[in-house]
C-alpha cells in the first residue's frame, strides 16, 4: 500500500513530473550528442550563414554557417559538466563541514562559519575573474569557481538542517547509549537530512547552469571550439537583428534547463518532506 501510495504521489505531482521530463530531455540531448548530432559543429559552410530555422536546419545557422541545433546539443555537455562537477565540489566539502560545525559548536562551530562567510562574500564571477587571471581562461577554472560559490550554500544547508535534529529525542537516546559525535551524525543526522540536501543540490544545478553560461557569455568558461550556450549568446548580441534566432534558442535552452531543474527541486521537496506529502 506505502508503495502504491508513494507511486501515486509521483504520478499527480505536476511540477516533478514535468521537471523530470524536462531534465531528462536534456541529458538525452547531451548525452546523444557524443554518437551523433545532425551537423559537425566545427565544420563552416559561410554560404548557408545566417539561415532561419527550415528544413535543412530545423533552428537555423549561425554567422558562420554552422547548424545552431547541433552546436546546443553540444553546449549541452559543457553546461551540464561544468554545473555538476562544481555541485559536487561544493557538497563534497560544504557538507562535511557543516556537519563538523553543528557536531562540534563553540569555537569551531564560530571559525568554520565565519570562514564560511568570507568565502561567500566572493561571488562565481568574481572568483572566475581572480582564478582566470592568474590560470587563465577554460571549463576547469570555471568549475573551480563555481564549486568555491557552493562550498559555502552547502555547509550553510548542512549546518542548519544538522542542528535541527541534534536535539531530537532519538539522538538524545544515541549519546545516552554512548555514541559520540562523528557515529551519532553519520548514523542518524546524515540519513535525517539527505532530502534537504537533495534538494539543494537540484537548486544550486540550476544556478550553477546559469552561472556557466554568465561565465562563458563573458569569456571566462569554456573556449572554442567547445560550442558554449553562454558564449552562442554573446555571438548572437551583434546579430540580433539579422538573425534573431542565434540568440533565442541557446536563451531557450538555459531557461528550459533551469526551469525543468527548478521544478523536478520543488517536485522533490513534496516528495520527500512528510509533512507536505500528507497535506496533500
Amino acid at each position: 500500500m506505502s508503495t502504491r501510495a508513494d507511486l501515486r504521489n509521483v504520478l499527480t505531482n505536476r511540477s516533478f513530473l514535468i521537471g523530470a521530463i524536462i531534465t531528462l530531455i536534456i541529458a538525452i540531448m547531451a548525452g546523444l550528442s557524443f554518437m551523433w548530432t545532425p551537423y559537425n559543429v566545427s565544420a563552416l559552410d559561410v554560404v548557408a550563414k545566417l539561415k532561419p530555422p527550415s528544413m535543412t536546419h530545423w533552428l537555423g545557422t549561425d554567422h558562420f554557417g554552422r547548424d545552431i541545433l547541433s552546436m546546443i546539443m553540444v553546449g549541452s555537455r559543457a553546461s551540464i559538466l561544468v554545473a555538476f562537477v562544481s555541485v559536487a565540489i561544493g557538497a563534497g566539502i560544504g557538507i562535511p563541514l557543516g556537519l563538523w560545525a553543528a557536531a562540534s559548536g563553540g569555537v569551531v562551530d564560530e571559525i568554520l562559519m565565519r570562514f564560511n562567510d568570507l568565502v561567500f562574500a566572493f561571488p562565481a564571477l568574481l572568483s572566475a575573474v581572480m582564478i582566470t587571471a592568474i590560470f587563465g581562461p577554460g571549463a576547469i577554472n570555471a568549475i573551480i569557481a563555481i564549486g568555491i560559490f557552493n562550498i559555502p550554500v552547502f555547509a550553510r544547508v548542512a549546518r542548519g538542517a544538522a542542528l535541527s535534529l541534534w536535539v531530537r529525542e532519538f539522538v538524545l537516546a544515541a549519546r545516552a547509549i554512548g555514541k559520540d559525535e562523528g557515529r551519532i551524525t553519520i548514523d542518524h543526522i546524515l540519513p535525517n537530512m539527505a532530502n534537504v540536501l537533495i534538494i539543494q543540490g537540484t537548486i544550486q544545478f540550476s544556478l550553477g547552469i546559469l552561472a556557466e553560461a554568465g561565465l562563458s557569455y563573458v569569456g571566462l568558461g569554456s573556449q572554442p571550439p567547445m560550442p558554449s550556450w553562454g558564449r552562442m549568446l554573446f555571438e548572437a548580441q551583434t546579430m540580433i537583428s539579422l538573425a534573431p534566432h542565434m540568440a533565442l534558442f541557446p536563451g531557450l535552452a538555459i531557461m528550459m534547463t533551469v526551469l525543468g531543474l527548478n521544478l523536478l527541486g520543488d517536485g522533490l521537496r513534496d516528495l520527500l518532506d512528510p509533512k507536505l506529502r500528507y497535506m496533500r
